[in-house]
């Protein structure tokens, strides 16, 4: 597997955000549930991402978008199905983690949902703690917020 860093414009980070957007609707019960959040994930304002390749294929991703001078939001984290259970997510966040260093980054935030059960146990093993809803999500009910001091 390869991980390559590149931004919210690239064509296989796009592709990967549309498989993302249909489980997502899938599991929600469809996009009109969810378009309280689609505002804040647009792509164009994602400036890190890093993808995971294996054979020149992408199947996985995770993003950067600045929140504060001092904290950036983890956004669009994806593996396709195929490809899970491989500890790849761990991976591409650990790379993101190193991104956000170099970029002066001192905290990360995120945001999810109950609803992703290996998401949420992946972020909690790797020390993200759950902290009151902020930004855009304090008036989302389902949103579960989280953030990581980076050290």
């Amino acid at each position: 597997m390869r991980l390559v860093h590149t931004n919210g414009g690239d064509p296989d980070f796009v592709l990967l955000c549309q498989k993302l957007e249909e489980e997502l609707n899938r599991l929600a019960g469809g996009a009109e549930r969810r378009s309280a959040f689609n505002p804040h994930n647009q792509l164009e304002d994602i400036q890190d991402v890093v993808i995971a390749y294996e054979n020149g294929i992408p199947i996985g991703a995770a993003g950067l978008k600045r929140y504060e001078a001092d904290c950036a939001e983890v956004k669009r984290v994806f593996v396709r199905p195929e490809s899970r259970g491989r500890g790849i997510s761990r991976q591409l966040l650990k790379r993101l983690e190193q991104v956000a260093r170099e970029r002066g980054y001192r905290r990360l935030r995120l945001e999810s949902t109950a609803a992703l059960k290996a998401a949420m146990g992946l972020y909690h093993s790797m020390g993200y703690q759950i902290i009151p809803n902020y930004g855009p999500y304090r008036e989302i009910p389902i949103s579960i917020c989280m953030e990581k001091l980076l050290g």
